[in-house]
């Protein structure tokens, strides 16, 4: 049975950093590329990045204003995946997701707040 538990939200000031922790069981994880997505209230769920599987381990960021400030790595050894977050603005408050795709099959974690407020 596949399952994301992501962790590691909290509140935070305007440019402080938090990490988020996506800890992956029941499949082989590190032949899988992972996503971490994003819902702020009252808008759509967005992509925030992606990294790929096997030991490569590409990155992609989808919004230009996360590149730079934003990290996502995984260790094959642990079934995990992070989402380093630095210099957090108002705007990057959501409730974060992490995703991956076996086959036809998509699977999401719980999600974790993450709320940046002064």
């Amino acid at each position: 049975q596949v399952r994301l538990v992501e962790s590691g939200g909290g509140l935070v000031q305007p440019g402080g950093s938090l990490r988020l922790t996506c800890v992956a069981s029941g499949f082989t994880f590190s032949r899988f590329g992972m996503r971490w997505y994003r819902q702020a209230p009252g808008k759509e769920r967005e992509l925030v990045g992606t990294i790929a599987g096997g030991n490569g381990g590409g990155t992609y960021y989808a919004d230009s204003s996360v590149e730079g400030r934003f990290t996502i790595s995984r260790d094959n050894a642990k079934n995990t995946m992070y989402l380093q977050m630095n210099s957090l603005e108002v705007e990057d408050t959501a409730v974060y997701y992490c995703n991956t795709q076996i086959s036809l099959d998509v699977y999401w974690g719980q999600g974790t707040q993450v709320t940046v407020s002064s």
